[in-house]
C-alpha cells in the first residue's frame, strides 16, 4: 500500500535529497492548508516546518506516493526517531485545482527551534536558491 508524502524541502524533485524520495510524484504543485513557519535553520540552513498551524505562511510543496522502503528511507532521512529530529505528521493539502489531500509530512517540533539560529524566513516555499545554501549532515 502506498502512502501520500507531502515534501516541501531538500525531498523535492531536483533538490539535494530527492534521491532518498523513491516515489511516484503526483501531477502538479501543491500547498498546504494551514498556514505553517517556515525558516532555513542553522549553519546547514536546512528547511525547518514547524509543527504549529495557523502560524506563518500557506507553504508550497509536492506530493509523492511512496512504499514501506522509501518511507523508512525517508524517516532514517529526517532522523524521526531521534529526540531532535523530525515528526511526520499528517496534513492537508491542496491541489493546484482546488482539490485537498491527506498526506504526511516530516516537521520540527517548536520546542526545537531557537530563534537565533533561524537563517532566513518565514518563507512560503523552498527554492533552488535556498537549496544552494544547504550543507548536508556529514
Amino acid at each position: 500500500m502506498k502512502e501520500l508524502v507531502f515534501v516541501f524541502g531538500t525531498l523535492k524533485e531536483g533538490f539535494p535529497n530527492f534521491e532518498t524520495n523513491r516515489g511516484e510524484r503526483m501531477p502538479g504543485n501543491f500547498t498546504t492548508i494551514e498556514r505553517y513557519p517556515f525558516y532555513l535553520v542553522g549553519t546547514r540552513c536546512s528547511p525547518w516546518l514547524i509543527d504549529m498551524p495557523g502560524q506563518g505562511e500557506r507553504v508550497a510543496g509536492q506530493v509523492f506516493a511512496v512504499d514501506q522502503d522509501a518511507l523508512d528511507a525517508m524517516d532514517r532521512l529526517e532522523r524521526v526517531t531521534e529526540s531532535d529530529g523530525y515528526r511526520r505528521v499528517s496534513v492537508e493539502v491542496e491541489a493546484e485545482n482546488g482539490s485537498a489531500l491527506t498526506a504526511h509530512a516530516y516537521l520540527k517540533q517548536a520546542r526545537h527551534l531557537n530563534p537565533r539560529d533561524v537563517h532566513l524566513g518565514p518563507l512560503s516555499e523552498y527554492t533552488l536558491e535556498h537549496a544552494a545554501l544547504y550543507r548536508p549532515r556529514s
